[in-house]
């Protein structure tokens, strides 16, 4: 067997090599993904599990802080209570809440006025201290809120925070506790974190609050960690991994006290968590050594099986490649390649048998193409010589003389066709004298062999003229000295241009070589005239294209024109959109304090926004509320109350509008409305003053009813007259027009004192509006907030007849005058 003794050697490009790499790496390759899918597996699991269950304990640290916080606001609560009034009770209910409570430090009274009356600590006692808190967060948002949490801070190494409570009653105080919060540490024992996890407690500011035995120190920065960064920051996500405060990854999970802001961490070092996988993958390294060496063995025995007989097979076709066809290739191997070594022995056979006649059919070839090779090179000159102009009277001359001169013929005659007349016409000539010429200006198309030739469109030969039949040209070409002839059509797919004919002086055939070099010269002689005519139309399309351009630059100066005065109304459009819009936001505005009458007022006059400005002005101030109303709530559905105080407010507000009031706020059922402001009226008084009447009657109706719904309730009002400073107060999303002032507070002070059904005005009130009411004197009232007793009236009724319109047209004339 040739080759078989040939050494296999291991080379990189052989198949040995490729048979035993591509095994060994598919084995390498299974192992592989399969041990990284079940290490990936294994990972997730194991992440997955761990960070759920310190989730769950972090959600459930997070709960029990929680409601150790809500139990010490409850126990600090009831120091609160309005039963305590005197300093001495306050003191003894602070000394029992210390004792009782361990976490609490320190606790401060502060009055209606932010100031510190009473500080009792373990310690010390310290009674009218004076210290001033109105400013401070603790007592301005336990005001407004009931209950205010101060954030922590820190006393050396241990935390504290206040925790602030408002009394009950009104303008009663607040007590501030300030609470020790080491004992949130009792959180992070090691039996509810286990050994090798550690907790601990951050506030919004990354501060450590607490913290497990084997965690951060307490009062420790970690804003910088990662995921104590994405805890604070807003909007963001709690992470499942992160880093330590000496950079080492770990597991995370956290929950949050909404109450606080505060975040409670469990974290535990990733290295000691995923110790399983570490295992595993050694696992899968020795599986995948031991793949690699079976499959490298198995590899090596299965390509020598191969390799032998290929290399035999190779040897063979090398020395058939080298021209040795009587070599013949010895293969037993009973399979597939010892029947592809029987197919090479068989080509070796046939191979010799054609060899012998390839010799002369390759030189018989060769002549064949160098003759085309020289046809093709004259063809190419041709045609590059007829292409080279685009003016048809320079088109057909060259057509001619290349025609001439590849047929080596006596004379060319170029007829163009006329599809009108159904005739040719000659066009060019070549070799012809003039007086012949005469004679072949026009040929009809019926029974001549042009038109023969153009209906075929194949070329047509006459080798003898003499023994042709009776066909137009025969005469007149023997008359001229020519025998033969050849006329070329010159079609396309479009139609027929004209023909060629091509004239001998000698008789004989024309060889099929040059009748087929004719029609290829035709064809390119076809494009050169067609190309020739195109040019000739285009360049009469673009004269007419440069007269309708010129058209056109005219049309589109008077389009631009146009177009500017468009632009110009559409920015007059725009600029009275604007100004509407402008003054649509203005009633807008306007209507969230005033009368819709008196807002359309104010936006319809420029300059009319300065009345909200503040500035200082003589007001009639009007406080109303229900008598009731609080207990009324405290013993009804809350969906019976807010109707009633639908109902209410409904009845009060159309009266509001009628009358031109300013609306200034709505507090449950308490109304405060201002007269004489922002507008002016002279008589803004007597408005309030019979605004008030008609409420109080209409209002009466409500009770009634609402008294056969079995609800007890009345209706006060109290109204007073002096100066106050008005303008806007808030911010810009939310603005509201408001009067400051002690009439204001007197004006509320005369509501309180107000019975059901009862209208309460001061002196002055009085004496502004006294011809026109029923009224009697009241004792004189001692008001909170004022140092001596006030002149008050009780308004009976109104003398005049209630006709419920107040005329406004004097005010309405007086202000279009403005």
């Amino acid at each position: 067997m040739i080759g078989v003794k040939d050494k296999i050697g291991f080379r990189r490009e052989g198949l040995f090599a490729k048979y035993v790499i591509a095994l060994v790496g598919l084995v390498v390759f299974v192992l592989a993904v399969n041990g990284a899918f079940e290490i990936w597996i294994s990972y997730r699991a194991t992440k997955t599990t761990l960070t759920d269950a310190m989730a769950e304990k972090a959600d459930a640290t997070a709960q029990r802080i929680e409601q150790s916080i809500s139990d010490l606001e409850r126990q600090i609560s009831w120091v609160t209570r309005a039963s305590s009034s005197s300093l001495e009770q306050h003191r003894s209910d602070y000394a029992q809440l210390l004792n009782q409570v361990p976490a609490v430090t320190q606790l401060s009274l502060l009055n209606g006025s932010g100031r510190e009356t009473l500080r009792l600590s373990r310690s010390a006692i310290l009674v009218n201290g004076g210290a001033d808190f109105s400013r401070d967060m603790r007592y301005s948002e336990t005001v407004s809120r009931g209950v205010s949490f101060v954030p922590a801070d820190f006393r050396g190494s241990q935390p504290y925070m206040s925790i602030a409570v408002s009394h009950t009653g009104f303008n009663a105080g607040v007590t501030v506790a300030e609470v020790d919060l080491r004992f949130l540490s009792d959180f992070l024992g090691d039996a509810q974190i286990g050994k090798a996890t550690y907790a601990y407690v951050v506030d919004p500011r990354g501060k450590v609050l607490a913290s497990s035995a084997n965690g951060p120190e307490v009062g420790k920065d970690l804003a910088a960690l990662p995921q104590v960064a994405a805890l604070i920051a807003p909007n963001s996500r709690a992470p499942a991994s992160g880093t330590d405060a000496e950079g080492q990854s770990v597991l995370t999970a956290s929950s949050t006290v909404p109450k606080l802001g505060w975040s409670v961490l469990f974290e535990q070092p990733t290295a000691q968590a995923l110790a399983p996988i570490r295992d595993q993958l050694l696992r899968i390294a020795l599986l995948i050594g031991l793949g690699l060496a079976v499959a490298i063995l198995a590899g090596i025995v299965m390509a020598r099986r191969m390799l032998v007989p290929i290399t035999a097979l190779r040897a063979g076709a090398r020395r058939l490649g080298a021209g040795d066809f009587s070599h013949r290739i010895e293969v037993r191997t009973a399979d597939e390649l010892e029947e592809l070594a029987g197919q090479f022995n068989s080509m070796a056979g046939q191979l010799a048998e054609t060899y012998s006649g390839l010799e002369t059919k390759v030189e018989e070839r060769t002549r064949d193409l160098a003759q085309s090779i020289n046809e093709l090179k004259v063809l190419e000159e041709v045609g590059r010589a007829v292409a080279s102009s685009l003016d048809l009277t320079a088109v057909l001359p060259t057509v001619a003389a290349r025609a001439l001169e590849i047929t080596h013929a006596d004379a060319v005659l170029i007829y163009g066709y006329d599809a009108a007349n159904h005739c040719f016409n000659l066009a060019e000539s070549i070799g012809i004298d003039k007086a012949a010429e005469g004679q072949h200006l026009a040929i009809e198309e019926n029974g001549s062999v042009l038109g023969e030739a153009a209906a075929n469109g194949e070329p047509v030969a006459i080798p003898d003229l003499a023994g042709a039949g009776d066909i137009l040209l025969r005469d007149v070409a023997i008359a001229a000295g020519f025998n033969s002839v050849l006329v070329v059509p010159l079609v396309d797919q479009k139609g027929i241009l004209g023909s060629l004919v091509v004239l001998r002086r000698n008789a004989g055939e024309f060889s099929s070589n040059l009748i087929g070099l004719m029609r290829t010269f035709a064809h390119q002689s076809v494009l050169a005239m067609r190309n020739a005519r195109l040019f000739t139309e285009v360049d009469q399309k673009g004269r007419e294209l440069a007269s309708a351009h010129s058209t056109v630059q005219q049309q589109a100066g008077k389009l631009q024109e146009q177009t500017e005065q468009l632009k110009h109304w559409n920015r007059s459009l725009e600029e009275r959109v604007e100004k509407q819009l402008a003054e649509i936001e203005r009633i807008r505005r306007l209507e969230r304090f005033l009368a819709p009458q008196v807002a359309q007022l104010i936006a319809s006059s420029d300059g009319h926004d300065a009345l909200l400005d503040s500035h200082r002005r003589e007001v009639t101030v009007v406080f109303c509320d229900l008598r009731g109303f609080t207990a009324f709530t405290e013993t009804t559905e809350p969906e019976e109350a807010m109707n009633v105080l639908r109902e209410y407010h409904a009845a009060l507000g159309e009266l509001i509008f009628r009358y031109e009031g300013t609306l200034d706020r709505y507090a449950g059922d308490g109304v405060m409305i201002l007269f004489n402001a922002p507008i002016q009226f002279d008589d803004h008084t007597k408005r309030a003053v019979k605004m008030a009447v008609e409420m109080r009657d209409t209002i009466g109706e409500l009770t009634e009813r609402w008294r056969n719904r079995g609800h007890s309730l009345g209706f006060g009002v109290g109204i007073a007259l002096g100066y106050a400073t008005l303008g806007q107060i808030g911010f810009e999303q939310r603005l509201e027009y408001a009067a400051i002032g002690s009439v204001t507070n007197l004006a509320s002070r005369l509501c309180d004192e107000a019975k059901a059904n009862q209208i309460v005005v001061s002196r002055r009130v009085y004496g502004m509006v006294e011809p026109w009411v029923e009224a009697r004197p009241l004792d004189d009232l001692v008001l909170k907030g004022f140092n001596h007793p006030v002149l008050a009236v009780e308004i009976l009724q109104w003398r005049e007849e209630v006709d419920n319109v107040v005329d406004v047209s004097p005010a309405t004339a007086r202000r279009r005058k403005q």
